[in-house]
């Protein structure tokens, strides 16, 4: 109910636009196209469920509304698009920080778009950019379970509920991460990733550990893994 969100917003009231429907394909797609419409910064569209729900390289991103929070946030940049690395980082970052003030404990990132508990899939962002008239402008999706998904799944998965009990109102969440994102995106805007960098190593759970790479087309990687440099991209030490 964005009535009910309004008034749990702190330091960001007044910077979002805040819309919630049943059901869409993907909270995504459809932003990008009232962004295309002329949507302002900081529209957000809530959606209880999507038949359509997009995660990284193409995979599905399933949720009931019991079970998750899923939403879009539409942002405008000053900066370019190839200015945007490290912007999947930059929101992992604020999440994380998020969720730890609201008491979570253990929350990491890996990269370049999942928050982890414990080695399990808590959280995923899909950014999808473009430009238009008035600017570069990104979507960025954000899928976070709120209990523990069931079934066969390509990767260990856990919910929030792993962390905190009881789990926070959904209206509470999205203004947390709502109020902790605004200033976090308007600091990557001035100047990119390199001020967030160190931010985003304290909570990078793969750091120091062996990792395999798989490209699309290139064969496997394999090295250690050392987190993300200034720009956001991943540092990977091999022979």
């Amino acid at each position: 109910d964005p009535a009910k969100l309004q008034p749990l917003l702190e330091t960001a009231r007044g910077r979002f636009d805040v819309d919630s429907i049943e059901e869409c394909d993907s909270t995504n797609t459809v932003l990008m196209r009232r962004g295309g419409e002329g949507a302002p910064s900081g529209s957000v569209l809530v959606a209880d469920f999507q038949n359509a729900g997009r995660g990284r390289r193409g995979r599905s991103w399933m949720a009931t509304p019991e079970s998750g929070l899923m939403f879009s946030l539409l942002w405008r940049f000053n900066r370019a698009l190839a200015d945007l690395c490290g912007l999947s980082l930059t929101v992992g970052v604020a999440v994380a920080e998020a969720l730890e003030g609201l008491g979570a404990r253990g929350v990491g990132v890996k990269w370049p778009n999942d928050l982890l508990f414990q080695d399990a899939k808590l959280a995923g962002i899909l950014v999808e950019l473009t430009s238009d008239a008035r600017g570069t402008l990104a979507i960025i999706g954000i899928g976070l379970n709120l209990k523990s998904p069931d079934g066969d799944l390509p990767q260990p998965a856990c919910g929030l509920d792993d962390l905190l009990h009881p789990v926070p109102d959904r209206h509470i969440l999205l203004a947390k991460i709502l109020d902790t994102l605004a200033p976090t995106l308007d600091r990557f805007d001035a100047e990119g990733f390199a001020p967030l960098q160190a931010r985003w190593q304290q909570y990078h759970v793969w750091q120091g550990r062996r990792v395999d790479i798989l490209g699309d087309c290139a064969g496997k990687i394999s090295g250690t893994c050392l987190g993300a440099d200034r720009d956001g991209a991943l540092l990977l030490s091999t022979p």
